[in-house]
């Protein structure tokens, strides 16, 4: 018996000494490492909630129509930091990596409540940064839940988790920090390959954002320039199951409000005041690409119904007979923007029939999953 239990006295395999012999973990490493991830994350955080405040926006949250290419940034940088997280999670993991095995493997309450912190941390990055990059890459297979509800509030499991790590580790890297570090050309040579890799992943994949960098930007998922009429599309007509409605010559888009019904064949609508508007389409994904589009202004639709678009708000309703986004609410400084229009025209052409055809949303600082395509209704409506 004393044979069987002799594990829990004598460590063995990567708990024995000597395990892991590297000699370029250190603590002065790790925490640079740990203070450039906290930073990444940090961007992640902000720029990740304030997006999700613009599709899902509470009563107290007012987002501004201009500069009309916000969004695009704030979102790009979301994205564009999270690709770059990516090897500094992986050496930030691989530093760390021999105190997992650390013994014994428990101490007492305290210790293990500080071990499931740290199983907590590891898995909320590791959650956040795989979801990430299935999300940009469109592949949800894996996923058996809804990216953005998962991908939020996983987001703030971590802070918290990151929180409570930098408290309990605070000392210990302010220690590390200040305490000159023994010249190591090794050690050096393995954060400016961190380092490099970062950049080469940032200046790889922004380009779909930076559209000067796209002929740079080899894993970029998207390329700006490619699709029809020159702009990328996530979701087809055939995806959404509006094909045969958006194509019936007996269209009409339905424009309602309080005690008044039109219904606007796209004949009516390109007989109306046609406006120009270049502005961008700005994907949760983090690519981007700007287009010219033109068509009727939002806040003239509004007006014909008697409405006052600074005391109302649209909801745009697409052909699609389901799905999360079928319906996006458009108030505020969006809807009285001259730049905010029913779209029935893309780079002087009609609109391609993947880009929304016959009429489509489209307003200035607004994720993309928020510019509606194929319209079919549009209710106007009184706020306080």
């Amino acid at each position: 018996m004393n044979r069987v239990l002799g594990w829990l006295d004598e460590p063995i395999g990567p708990f024995r000494a000597g395990a892991f012999p590297s000699r370029l973990r250190s603590a002065r490493l790790t925490s640079l490492l740990g203070v450039a991830l906290a930073a990444a994350f940090g961007i992640c955080l902000l720029t990740g909630v304030l997006s999700h405040l613009i599709q899902q926006p509470p009563g107290w949250f007012r987002w501004p129509s201009r500069p009309v290419g916000l969004y695009r940034v704030t979102q790009g940088v979301h994205v564009a930091t999270g690709l770059a997280s990516v090897p500094l999670l992986g050496v930030k993991l691989w530093s760390v990596y021999p105190r997992l095995f650390s013994w014994p493997p428990l101490r007492g309450v305290r210790h293990a409540a500080q071990r499931l912190s740290i199983a907590a941390l590891v898995a909320a990055a590791l959650f956040q940064v795989i979801s990430g990059l299935l999300n940009i890459a469109h592949w949800y297979a894996p996923m058996p839940f809804f990216f953005t509800a998962g991908h939020y509030w996983v987001a703030w499991l971590l802070t918290g988790a990151l929180l409570i790590h930098i408290g309990v580790k605070a000392p210990v890297v302010r220690e590390a920090l200040r305490r000159p570090g023994t010249p190591d050309s090794d050690r050096r040579q393995l954060l400016l390959t961190v380092g490099a890799a970062a950049a080469v992943i940032t200046v790889a994949t922004v380009g779909q954002t930076v559209r000067p960098l796209a002929a740079v930007s080899l894993l970029a998922p998207r390329r700006p320039g490619t699709g029809p009429q020159g702009l990328p599309v996530n979701r087809t007509a055939a995806a959404a199951g509006v094909r045969d409605t958006a194509l019936d010559p007996d269209y009409r888009l339905i424009l309602s409000g309080p005690g008044r019904t039109l219904r606007l064949s796209l004949a009516d609508l390109e007989a109306l005041p046609q406006h120009t508007a270049v502005l961008p389409i700005a994907c949760v994904e983090g690519w981007s690409a700007t287009g010219t589009w033109s068509g009727v202004r939002l806040r003239d639709l509004a007006g014909l119904l008697g409405a006052d678009p600074a005391r109302c708000e649209a909801v745009a309703e697409s052909l699609q007979a389901a799905g999360r986004y079928r319906t996006s609410v458009v108030a505020g400084a969006h809807l009285d923007d001259r730049l905010t229009l029913v779209a029935l025209r893309l780079g002087g052409e009609p609109l391609a029939l993947d880009h929304g055809y016959p009429a489509r949303l489209i307003a200035p600082n607004r994720p993309g999953v928020l510019q509606t395509k194929w319209l079919g209704r549009i209710t106007v409506r009184s706020v306080r």
